[in-house]
This record gives C-alpha cells, sequence and structure tokens, in this order.
C-alpha cells in the first residue's frame, strides 16, 4: 500500500496508464482538502478551487522532472516567483497550501497510499480539533474603552472598579481624541460574572461622565506565518 506504484526507473519515461491513475487520485484528494479547508471556516472559492488543482499541478510537475536536474532547477525558480507575487496568508491558509503540496508530491512520485493516508490523517484531525467546543475552556477576555474628560486623572481612575467586577485588567493603550480634549483608554479585561457586566458598565459611566463606552470581544488579528 506504501509502495510507488511506478514500475519503470526514475530516468525512464513514465507509463500513460499511471501518469492518468496518479492525476485522477491527486485530484480527487484535492477536493477532499478542499472540502476540509472550508470546514467552519470563510474563504473563497478561488481559493478553494486553488487547493483542488493544486496537488494534480504538483503532481504533474514532479512527474515531468522525472530526475531532470535542469528542469527541476527551473522549476523551483518558477515556484519562488509565485510565492513573491502572492499576498501572505493566514496560518490556516499557509498550512493547507504545503499539505496539497504534500499530497502532490507523493502522488507525482507514485506513493498514492502515503497521499492517502495523509490526507485522511491531517483532514480527521482537523475536523476534530475544529468539532470540540473550545469556547468553553477558554475564559473570555473583552476589550473596553471607555471616554473620559482630560480634567480626570486615567491612573487608577477604575481600580476599586475592576477589583470589584474583574479578575484581570490590563490598560492597554491611552489615545486621545475630540482635539485633545477627551482621553480614549483601551482595556483587556476578564469579567468574574458575564452576568454582572451591565452593573459593572453603569458604575463606569458613573465615573466617566456618562461619556462613549464600548466593551465587547477582542478582534482577532490576521495570523500569519
Amino acid at each position: 500500500m506504501l509502495n510507488s506504484i511506478l514500475t519503470n526507473g526514475s530516468d525512464a519515461l513514465v507509463a500513460s496508464g499511471e501518469f492518468f491513475i496518479c492525476m485522477a487520485v491527486a485530484f480527487v484528494l484535492g477536493i477532499g482538502l478542499a472540502w476540509v479547508h472550508g470546514y467552519k471556516n470563510q474563504t473563497t472559492r478561488n481559493f478553494v478551487l486553488t487547493l483542488a488543482l493544486l496537488p494534480m499541478m504538483v503532481q504533474t510537475v514532479i512527474m515531468l522532472v522525472n530526475g531532470n536536474l535542469g528542469t527541476g532547477v527551473a522549476v523551483m525558480g518558477a515556484f519562488s516567483l509565485v510565492r513573491f507575487r502572492s499576498a501572505p496568508g493566514n496560518s490556516r491558509e499557509i498550512s493547507s497550501i504545503f499539505l496539497a503540496m504534500a499530497v502532490g508530491l507523493a502522488a507525482g512520485m507514485g506513493y498514492l497510499g502515503v497521499a492517502l493516508i495523509l490526507v485522511l490523517t491531517a483532514g480527521g484531525v482537523t475536523v476534530l480539533a475544529l468539532s470540540l467546543p473550545w469556547e468553553k475552556w477558554e475564559t473570555c477576555e473583552k476589550e473596553l474603552k471607555v471616554t473620559i474628560p482630560e480634567n480626570l486623572d486615567y491612573a487608577g481612575v477604575f481600580d476599586e472598579l475592576f477589583e470589584k467586577y474583574t479578575k484581570q485588567a490590563k490598560l492597554m493603550r491611552v489615545k486621545t481624541v475630540n482635539m485633545g480634549s477627551l482621553y480614549e483608554l483601551h482595556y483587556h479585561i476578564r469579567l468574574r460574572d458575564d452576568r454582572q457586566e451591565k452593573a459593572f458598565l453603569d458604575e463606569v459611566r458613573c465615573r466617566n461622565g456618562n461619556l462613549s463606552l464600548v466593551c465587547g470581544r477582542i478582534a482577532s488579528g490576521r495570523e500569519e506565518l
């Protein structure tokens, strides 16, 4: 199962039957990879189509190289140009691309069993990890933006409320707004009890003179490798 289906040596031509078998398997596995990438993930149709076709394209390139050093160097240069003309993606997109290339490489060398096992293992782990209730295990951290007048000293002004309602509160940055007449304070907080959020915000409004107040989950940044 883990052996290569290619019967000829690396210096010989690949039979047409073997070529089409490897191409068909690479395409089917690419479709599986595209489905796994789209599972509980916001993606585009173009990227899904690319993932579906990438293993077949890599498989074809590997079979065309077929031990030719000069062709291999040319292909490496072409891939480098494509890389530098592409925008970096997030960590999941990059891992999916590397997985698709690995599957195409295995299929191009005739190791169809290895390619199938790789897709089943990586896809199964991905689906399992995304199906687990991670949100129940993680402590919800929120971002609090409070606007205060310039005559109010922001150092320690809310410490009493933070001690009463939060497990942790950290001042991340201070920003002046409205031509410097107001301060905007950005905190990262962890509430002791989510049911007390309204009471907490009401007391904060009493301290900041009922100015602008925003409390919500921290926006997740774009994860890049």
